[in-house]
């Protein structure tokens, strides 16, 4: 027979891995932050590349953001981009500046007695792109020697005149050269060649005469392919160099 006094009890003891409890939730918070830190560095770059006024804007809302709901800064405007209050008006307010721009050039050109020839060629007008000046040919070749990128010599005071004040701008620069639809002669030569050489003479004319390299920001030639006279192909107009000062920087 079994001692019943000296038999042991067997005792089972259950243990939970000392580990299971750190899979917890630190690493999710940890993740937000990098996401919020990362969204805030956009929205600063964003703010950085925008214009002054949108700038000013910004700096307004965080001061003090009661007045935007108040309608004292206009709003969110319907059709505006949603992202800053009162940006319709914002956009407006660049383009009467661009408006007010073009009336100063042309002033400017006026008011020198030796541009007097190049006055009715030299078309100031704000296009959905911002102020645009053109530089319209003849049948003589006015701002460049016929068939060629070569600037005439009282064509480059024109370009000069114009960097002057286009360099005190905050505004981006975009270049267009164009001609009519009749074909270059030149073999391995093409309307397309010497629409983009004229645009891209008149920009180093520009930056030679103090506007920044930084400030141009494209270089089209667009041969034939955008005439400033659809219902005639031919006509010397439709050889230009057009200068955008865009609206938003």
């Amino acid at each position: 027979m079994k001692d019943e006094g000296n038999e042991k009890q067997i005792m089972i003891i259950k243990k939970k891995a000392g580990h299971e409890g750190h899979h917890g939730g630190a690493w999710k918070v940890a993740y937000a932050d990098f996401v919020t830190a990362m969204m805030a560095l956009f929205i600063v770059l964003w703010i950085v590349g925008q214009n002054k006024a949108i700038k000013d804007a910004v700096a307004a809302y965080f001061k003090d953001p009661g007045v935007f709901t108040s309608g004292r800064y206009g709003g969110i405007q319907e059709g505006s981009s949603g992202l800053i209050p009162g940006g319709e008006e914002l956009i407006r307010s660049e383009i009467e500046k661009l408006r007010v721009e073009g009336q100063k050039i042309e002033n400017m050109i006026g008011s020198v007695p030796s541009f007097e020839k190049f006055r009715d060629k030299i078309q100031i007008s704000m296009s959905q792109k911002g102020l645009m000046i053109e530089l319209i040919e003849n049948m003589e070749g006015l701002f460049f020697d016929v068939g060629s990128a070569k600037i005439k010599d009282e064509a480059l005071g024109v370009l000069k005149l114009l960097a002057s004040e286009l360099k005190t701008l905050p505004n981006n620069i975009i270049i267009e050269g164009h001609t009519d639809s009749r074909p270059f002669v030149r073999p391995g030569y093409s309307n397309w060649e010497l629409s983009v050489d004229r645009a891209n003479a008149a920009r180093m004319v520009l930056e030679e005469s103090g506007v920044s390299g930084d400030q141009i920001i494209e270089i089209r030639g667009l041969a034939d392919r955008r005439l400033k006279h659809p219902d005639k192909p031919l006509d010397y107009s439709n050889r230009r160099v057009s200068i955008i000062i865009t609206s938003i920087r």
